[in-house]
């Protein structure tokens, strides 16, 4: 999973032309009408798409299952490959109307796009009756309608539920090797950790004879989302939702957004002493995501990166270093903290994703694309849309089970030659929980990595999770609370810089609170929570 996570995490972005979208109209029928078309050798539809994809991810052409989906459809597309710049040029391409026939990404066209943009996406609601790999998902999972369903009780993007994935994006490492070299204890609390930071950056922590070479602290920069020092609140016991990024966490039933919460001011002030005593990365809110990774794959077996965190070790220190490291169970803040220790409940959007393929309603033959939607959706395509093609990236056992394999190249994780076969996490697609597939070493590390997170992953779903992936706002509401959250996040990633690099939380507290409000927190909040009571109600 890269990661997107964030992240996931973040999404993947474009740079090229934008194309129109049409297609001719032969082959009219029903969408599993085409299911025969590619060994018949009728003519097949043409269709053009767009999709975002991670800058890793080799040419759609080069993937054989692609290939094979879209003879079984019956459908020739001609994709363009997006990898960067997409939010920026979405908005001047469905302003003209001058769209492609599909959209395949992570939420890659928004319910917001829906609303604004009304007439231009196709509703699915009578296309998806027609199409059995989709109705069976729906069926079985009733979840992921609940997702796809707009509040008008409309169609127009369709998820994926891909199963595997743990309840948390964000593993927190520390470089065990060090504290070996160091004679140093595993830290327990924020304190502990301050110092073992400072031993690893006065005592030569990897042993090379360079005392200056070491960055004790390290993250993507910014605050909330995945693999971000948010995860610190912890323990405080603040419970984050899909990473946060926004800062909203729900408490006991209530609400709440930890950007105005006191305990963030506390962590703010912690990460503060880090900087000043030269513990955290210098380049930590300058560097980007690819940055942040090579720091830490060091030097051959030369480590550079004392404590961070990420999806999983092979992933973020490369498989050279990654036995040095070892995931850490969630630090309280003081010994004497006496609540429940938490962390980021990142289910829901691990496994889950919002309106990962869309149609246009221009789309000259709906039923075509709609046969090529429901093969995306059949389980021999959905793992290789995740894990790559069958014989290169999976081996079919001849049994009704399968394994993922290992990477070609045996230097490289098995995470960055997931994403450099396939669409990966990005791709539109449904594992069934009675899919039998025994998973690659990179999935099964993350699941032993996450076993020190387990007591703190014990949450109440009920009243301490937000359940983003399932609520839908009205467009107004939707709208109120975007414009609020740009304002929002704008004085909150400035001042959590100045806070950390310069000082100044304590002084300019109250006033900053102050302005959250007036750019609109409280009023996100209780349209949040009037949502969240819904939600719970049914």
């Amino acid at each position: 999973m890269k990661k997107s996570l964030n992240l996931v995490l973040t999404a993947c972005l474009c740079t090229s032309l934008l194309i129109a979208g049409c297609s001719n109209n032969n082959n009219q029928g029903s969408p599993n009408a085409g299911n025969n078309q590619g060994s018949t050798g009728g003519e097949k539809v043409k269709l053009t798409a767009i999709i975002t994809k991670h800058p890793l991810t080799k040419p759609l052409a080069e993937m054989e299952w692609l290939q094979k989906a879209e003879d079984a459809a019956g459908v020739d597309i001609e994709w363009q490959e997006i990898t960067a710049d997409w939010a920026q040029k979405k908005g001047t391409m469905l302003a003209s109307g001058d769209t492609p026939d599909l959209f395949v990404g992570p939420n890659v066209i928004t319910d917001a796009d829906f609303a604004q943009f009304q007439g231009l996406f196709q509703d699915l609601t009578e296309l998806v009756a027609g199409a059995p790999n989709v109705q069976g998902m729906f069926d079985t999972k009733p979840e992921t309608k609940v997702i796809a369903t707009q509040p008008d009780g409309k169609i127009y993007g369709l998820p994926k539920y891909q199963r595997f994935w743990p309840a948390s994006a964000t593993r927190q490492f520390i470089n065990q090797t060090w504290l070996d070299n160091l004679g140093l204890d595993m830290p327990t609390t924020w304190d502990e950790l301050y110092n073992v930071l400072v031993a690893f950056k006065e005592k030569d922590a990897n042993g090379n004879g360079d005392a200056n070479d070491e960055i004790p602290m390290d993250w993507p920069g910014g605050i909330g989302g995945f693999f971000n020092p948010a995860v610190l609140l912890g323990g405080l016991g603040i419970t984050l939702t899909d990473g946060s990024g926004q800062g909203y966490f729900v408490e006991d039933g209530q609400v709440k957004n930890f950007l105005t919460d006191e305990r963030y001011k506390k962590m703010v002030v912690f990460l503060g002493k880090l900087y000043k005593a030269g513990l955290i990365n210098p380049e930590v809110f300058t560097h980007d995501y690819t940055k942040f990774q090579s720091v830490a794959r060091g030097e051959g077996d030369n480590a550079k990166v004392g404590f961070t965190w990420g999806w999983v070790a092979s992933d973020r220190f490369g498989e050279q270093l990654a036995p040095q490291y070892a995931s850490m169970s969630p630090l309280k803040e003081t010994a004497g903290f006496s609540g429940k220790v938490s962390w980021s409940y990142d289910f829901d959007t691990l496994n889950y994703g919002v309106n990962q393929i869309v149609m246009s309603a221009k789309t000259k033959n709906k039923e075509a694309a709609m046969r090529f939607i429901n093969e995306l959706y059949k389980e021999e395509v959905s793992m290789q849309v995740l894990f790559g093609s069958i014989g290169t990236n999976i081996k079919d056992n001849g049994d009704g089970s399968y394994s993922v394999l290992p990477p070609a190249d045996a230097k490289m994780d098995p995470g960055t030659w997931k994403w450099t076969s396939t669409w990966a996490d990005n791709g539109a697609l449904y594992l069934p929980d009675t899919l039998n597939l025994t998973l690659g070493k990179d999935m099964q590390e993350v699941l032993v990595q996450s076993e020190p997170l387990k007591d703190a992953l014990a949450v109440d779903t009920e009243k301490d999770i937000f359940p983003n992936m399932f609520i839908k706002y009205t467009t107004a509401d939707n709208n109120t609370m975007s414009l609020s959250n740009t304002n929002i996040m704008n004085l909150a990633n400035t001042s959590f810089a100045k806070w950390v690099t310069k000082g100044g939380v304590e002084a300019e507290w109250e006033q900053y609170v102050n302005q959250s409000k007036k750019a609109g927190l409280d009023q996100n909040l209780e349209i949040m929570q009037k949502y969240y009571d819904e939600y719970m109600s049914k």
